[in-house]
């Protein structure tokens, strides 16, 4: 990544975590209002304060702060200073213990209620993509075997409706975590309809570091042939050392003729390291070079690399019958927006349980280092893919702060069903080890993660 790049996706990040953590803390903070609890302070990050502002009848502190990966809201109580006589009804610990659930639990709320809203706007407006139709199908491959064709169109997954690759992509995904198959409802080139139910054991899905299901099924997206053309020559890398140029148009790889950019590319990824030669067609004059792809690691697979970015020129009149819009009246919108919401949540709960009992591996787990990334391409694309990041990012955060891990706000809530249960706070010593045992577990979870984003740098 490039220094310009670097700090985009360092703004992006900063921007995505800013947003999502004021709006979980303004869940506790809007809610505590509302129970009768005094708000001290409203904390956008930790550490030392880069802005703050006193306002309202309270004198509510408004912080932004120097670290920004967190916040919280400072609510008055007993348990951590002493309490004005006439203030003391609006000490958080003074109020019922539902009162307090709901507080701790707005939090997440307001993420799930954030990535519904982000979603809701997404379909009403409109979210462009591209036909499902299918492309390459690996023999073998589970696809294959299902018997599932080249320029077949998915209509459907499991019955449920795929306008479009990234609505296919998604599904395929949810439903083949902990499945043994999934059905394709798909429209052949001869326009009839037929189910191809696909075996999907053994697959191993969340073994990886990376889960890419559709390679793992033998499927690619449909692309037209586009010609083999180099359009910009990377500085240092195989591609400038074997001398290729920007307009070459590559002809023969190893003595096989090269029809279509697709095939220019499967060919180099497979031949890592090995000199092969090259016949290209420069300013109307065959050129002959040697080319030799470098090596490259990526969730376990060892690909070759030169070095080069393609030109990719489609007709206008295939763009036009490719694409496609999802799109939803205003209701409709909301129904779909929940409904999404709703799946990707599941979907979270479904990895994470996996994750515990060892179905799943930890190499799945991302940190700060790949959300900053992902932050930065979702920002350059546009506003609707950073909106759709950062609806999956709130419903990650509220699903993880739901977890019923002391320090978490899903700890805090099994303390006080605890106290439903029993009918009395739990011991002030039992939060103290509680506390302990968050921070452990959270740093352990946290160092995991950042070590996965390490790894991938590497890679």
């Amino acid at each position: 990544m490039d220094f310009l790049g670097l700090v985009y996706s360092l703004l992006a990040f900063i921007v995505a975590i800013g947003v999502l953590v004021t709006i979980h803390e303004f869940g506790h903070f809007w809610v505590a209002r509302k129970m009768g609890v005094k708000v001290l302070r409203f904390s956008v990050g930790f550490g030392k304060p880069l802005w703050m502002r006193q306002a309202g009848p309270d004198q509510t502190e408004y912080v932004i702060a120097s670290i920004p990966f967190g916040g919280y809201v400072k609510m008055l109580d007993e348990r951590e200073g002493d309490v004005a006589p006439q203030d003391l009804d609006r000490a958080f610990n003074r109020k019922s213990v539902w009162r307090r659930m709901a507080i701790v639990a707005a939090g997440p709320a307001f993420n799930f209620l954030f990535a519904i809203l982000a979603y809701y706007l997404m379909f009403v407006v409109g979210v462009g993509g591209v036909k499902p139709l299918i492309g390459e199908v690996n023999s073998p491959g589970p696809a294959y075997t299902a018997g599932v064709q080249q320029r077949d169109l998915i209509l459907s997954v499991n019955g449920i409706d795929t306008p479009s690759w990234e609505k296919a992509r998604f599904t395929m995904l949810e439903e083949a975590v902990g499945a043994d198959q999934i059905i394709l409802r798909v429209q052949s080139e001869d326009l009839q309809i037929r189910d191809k139910v696909i075996d999907i054991r053994g697959l191993e899905l969340l073994q990886r570091d990376q889960i890419d299901l559709m390679r793992d099924l033998g499927l690619s997206p449909w692309r037209p042939d586009i010609p083999p053309i180099i359009d910009e020559v990377l500085p240092d890398g195989a591609a400038q050392q074997a001398g290729l140029q920007a307009g070459d148009k590559i002809l023969e790889l190893d003595g096989t003729a090269i029809e279509n950019v697709q095939q220019w590319v499967r060919d180099i990824r497979n031949n890592p390291e090995r000199p092969m030669s090259l016949k290209v067609l420069r300013d109307g004059v065959e050129t002959r070079l040697t080319l030799t792809p470098r090596s490259r690691s990526e969730a376990g697979e060892t690909y070759g690399y030169i070095g080069v970015r393609n030109r990719v020129e489609i007709p206008d009149s295939i763009r036009r019958e490719m694409s496609v819009t999802e799109r939803y009246g205003a209701v409709d919108g909301m129904v779909e927006a929940m409904d999404k919401t709703w799946r990707m949540t599941w979907l979270t709960l479904r990895v994470l349980g996996k994750l515990v009992t060892g179905e799943a591996s930890v190499r799945n787990l991302s940190g700060p280092i790949t959300i900053a990334h992902y932050a930065g391409i979702t920002a350059r694309i546009g506003l609707e893919p950073f909106l759709g990041f950062l609806a999956i990012i709130s419903i990650s955060l509220g699903v993880l702060n739901l977890l019923p891990v002391p320090m978490l706000d899903g700890g805090h809530l099994f303390y006080y069903l605890v106290e439903v249960v029993k009918g009395s706070p739990v011991s002030e010593q039992t939060e103290i080890i509680g506390q302990k045992i968050g921070i452990l577990l959270l740093f352990c979870l946290m160092s995991i993660a950042v070590y996965n984003d390490l790894l991938r740098l590497v890679d």
